[in-house]
């Protein structure tokens, strides 16, 4: 199952930092998929474009965070969310259940990484850009249980 914040707002970095932060701490959320406008290459080019800190790695913010979707364990999980949410967001939010990040690698894929599709992990399956390289758009952050 999937889930999608939707802020009323588009959140500095420091918010998605520190949202992201608590989101970590909650069992039942398997991936999440930030999504909003590119920010520019450099950071001279804006303040956002900075590296945060999530569960002790650091990942360069590439975008200014419009959406927040996350794959979940089961609707128990919605309500966990909304509480962690609340503070960080005080100018609202909205949550909504669906299909928002795709399960299976599809002719697309196939077409823009050709052979070496196989070696791409399955959890990275719907988190990026088709056009961009892979490297530069996706970060796993694995569990201490996965370690």
């Amino acid at each position: 199952m999937d889930i999608q914040i939707f802020p009323y707002r588009i959140l500095s970095a420091d918010t998605t930092e520190n949202l992201l932060r608590e989101l970590n701490e909650i069992e039942g959320i398997h991936r999440m998929v930030l999504q909003g406008e590119r920010l520019p290459e450099s950071e001279i080019g804006h303040p956002d474009r900075r590296v945060i800190i999530v569960k002790g790695e650091e990942i360069d913010l590439q975008v200014k965070t419009g959406r927040i979707l996350m794959e979940i364990s089961d609707e128990a999980v919605i309500e966990k969310v909304k509480e962690v949410s609340e503070p960080h967001l005080p100018f609202g939010f909205d949550i909504y259940a669906g299909t928002f990040i795709r399960k299976e690698k599809t002719v697309s894929d196939n077409l823009k990484y050709g052979e070496k599709l196989d070696e791409i992990p399955d959890e990275m399956v719907g988190l990026t850009d088709q056009t961009a390289h892979l490297s530069k758009r996706a970060t796993i952050l694995r569990s201490k249980k996965e370690s």
